[in-house]
């Protein structure tokens, strides 16, 4: 057992794991990878010692390393160790990408992705008038039955889709302006909100994780059906208006948010 560890109570009854035995290998170490201990660069145990650790044989252990490959989280070259990819796992701050972009500058998502000298950029999906799903619906105080402008993009790094964007506009904000237009915004929606008379004053996240749809699965080229991070975001103007709401997408074993808080 590793260190910080807890061992779970078992009996028979709760002593029930249905995945496969490389599936539970992999998911051990897919846990040592994100918690740290096995860090960025570093080398995976050998094949003798992930057998003996988990009494498995040659096979299995190979069948677990390949679903780590193909998650990107490990590397492996013929006649060297499985080592740890670098930057594995991506740490995201809501909170940096709240406010509006200065003038002239991109979309702060850019900014703030392209700092370490990462290549980030989104690509433009779908603009349409479209009946939002029912808790978006909600969250802009739509009709039963309303529609909403939809922009959808997806965002990637480095040529890697990281994340799908669909963000709901009310129609009378949103019609005959640039948000309306099959092109990119510069500076991106924040910046033109504020520009048409509706600054973002309070930004409302709600986050879970999910088994991803076919359309996020095919976006952001997921290996498996591991659960991908889901916010939906809500952004109020003044009077407690909500001015926009998307929903966020990205892969649960690579991505993590922080939030900060301070004490009252």
């Amino acid at each position: 057992m590793r260190s910080g560890s807890v061992t779970v109570p078992r009996s028979e009854e709760d002593d029930f794991d249905r995945r496969s035995l490389h599936e539970r290998i992999a998911a051990d170490l897919r846990d040592d990878i994100m918690s740290g201990d096995l860090s960025p660069g570093a080398n995976l145990p050998s094949t003798v010692q992930l057998k003996a650790r988990f009494d498995a044989s040659n096979a299995t252990v190979q069948k677990a390393l390949q679903l780590l490959k193909d998650e990107r989280l490990v590397v492996g070259r013929a006649g060297a160790a499985v080592t740890v990819r670098e930057h594995r796992q991506r740490t995201v701050r809501p909170a940096a990408y709240m406010a509006p972009a200065e003038p002239g500058e991109p979309y702060r998502w850019v900014t703030e992705s392209s700092k370490g000298g990462a290549g980030a950029r989104s690509e433009l999906l779908e603009v349409a008038e479209v009946v939002p799903p029912a808790d978006v619906a909600e969250a802009l105080w739509l009709a039963p039955g309303g529609t909403a402008l939809l922009r959808g993009q997806l965002l990637l790094i480095d040529d890697e889709p990281v994340e799908l964007v669909t963000s709901y506009y009310p129609l009378d904000i949103a019609q005959d302006t640039a948000i309306a237009a099959r092109r990119r915004i510069k500076g991106g929606t924040p910046a033109l909100l504020a520009d048409l008379g509706h600054p973002p004053r309070l930004t409302v996240d709600k986050v879970s994780a999910r088994v991803p749809t076919q359309e996020q699965y095919r976006a952001l080229q997921l290996p498996s059906d591991l659960p991908v991070l889901r916010t939906l975001r809500v952004v109020y103007s003044d009077g407690e208006r909500p001015i926009e709401a998307s929903v966020l997408v990205k892969a649960g074993h690579l991505n993590e948010l922080r939030y900060e808080f301070t004490a009252d």
